[in-house]
């Protein structure tokens, strides 16, 4: 269950978004993560810690019909965070801006 009221950090999440569309690795305070692809759609995507939890960041699918897809490929860069202890998505960030989802 997730802790109730945990801060999401924005910043955090943006530097992950950015790191992510440009680099093979997450560096967040001195420690590296890997940015992988997904094994059937090539979607990059990567875990990190953010407040004791972990979450997992993963690039837009610009196939999907939602209004992030449609924005993907627009050519928008769209990254969704899912928090992997509740398998629920908390944010999304849009060209670096990220936005929390409301609980």
């Amino acid at each position: 269950m997730a802790q109730v009221g945990s801060p999401l950090d924005l910043e955090r999440m943006k530097s992950v978004a950015q790191q992510m569309v440009s680099s093979s690795k997450l560096t967040l305070e001195g420690k590296t993560y890997p940015v992988t692809r997904t094994s059937s759609l090539r979607l990059k995507t990567a875990r990190f810690p953010m407040n004791g939890i972990e979450y997992q960041a993963i690039e837009q699918n610009p196939e999907k019909p939602s209004r992030w897809g449609k924005l993907a490929k627009e050519g928008h860069s769209v990254v969704q965070f899912r928090d992997l202890q509740t398998g629920k998505y908390v944010a999304v960030s849009i060209d670096g801006e990220v936005k929390p989802y409301s609980r």
